[in-house]
């Protein structure tokens, strides 16, 4: 049995339809809705992680297999396993696993999959290199890319830079999907966490034509009066 199998064989082991059921409510897979369609065993997160460790040993490939299922927990897994062997000093495999989810973005299709991975791959990935794949992505069609386009920054944010985050967070004011105005908004709070006069620089320039949920996320942590400010426009 090759790895990918017995990993395939050790998902099925542990799927629960119960849970199956409340992960297609709660990630939207209902007609119109953006997880449409998606598959779901009913494995939670701790358990795949658990998963990640049993097989720390699988291969680039196995993730890429994993990576291609329709089922969801499947391609988080294999993003998991990404996330894990791109923290190996292999530069040679890194590339190759930035290039492979690069590659891979209509299958990193849900929110989840795309936090859990796309700071630590992209993000990581980028610090040191030409960031214009963020900026490609910011202006894509596809909800995710956009999404990976700037929750890939935190990776920038935690290391004290935040210029891109800015950047491409003016280029999704106007975006017409919640997911990211949530998106967006994390990002900036993550920006005032560490310097609140970044955010609010940013916020005194946009924040009248910000979406009113981009605006609640990122304030969320400013002390109440000041929160309140931003809220009615008093600033």
């Amino acid at each position: 049995m090759t790895t990918t199998d017995a990993i395939f064989s050790r998902l099925q082991l542990i799927s629960d339809e119960k849970t199956a059921s409340t992960l297609r409510w709660f990630f939207k897979t209902g007609p119109g809705e953006y997880g449409e369609g998606d598959l779901f065993r009913g494995i939670r997160v701790p358990q795949l992680r658990m998963i990640c460790r049993e097989f720390s040993h699988a291969s680039v490939d196995d993730a890429g297999r994993l990576l291609a299922s329709s089922w969801h927990e499947d391609r988080l897994l294999g993003l998991l396993l990404l996330v894990e062997r791109y923290k190996m000093p292999d530069e040679a495999q890194r590339s190759l696993i930035y290039t492979r989810y690069c590659a891979s973005t209509d299958r990193i299709n849900n929110w989840d999959l795309v936090d859990l991975s796309c700071p630590r791959i992209v993000g990581c990935h980028l610090q040191e290199r030409n960031r214009l794949p963020l900026y490609r992505f910011a202006l894509s069609e596809s909800l995710w890319e956009r999404r990976i386009a700037i929750v890939s920054t935190f990776h920038f944010i935690r290391a004290g830079d935040f210029h891109d985050t800015l950047a491409i967070a003016e280029k999704l004011i106007g975006d017409r999907e919640d997911l990211i105005h949530k998106a967006t908004g994390w990002m900036l709070r993550e920006v005032g966490k560490r310097d609140v006069g970044a955010l609010e620089g940013f916020l005194s320039e946009y924040y009248r034509d910000m979406p009113r949920t981009m605006l609640r996320y990122a304030i969320e942590k400013l002390p109440e009066p000041r929160r309140q400010a931003w809220l009615k426009g008093l600033i």
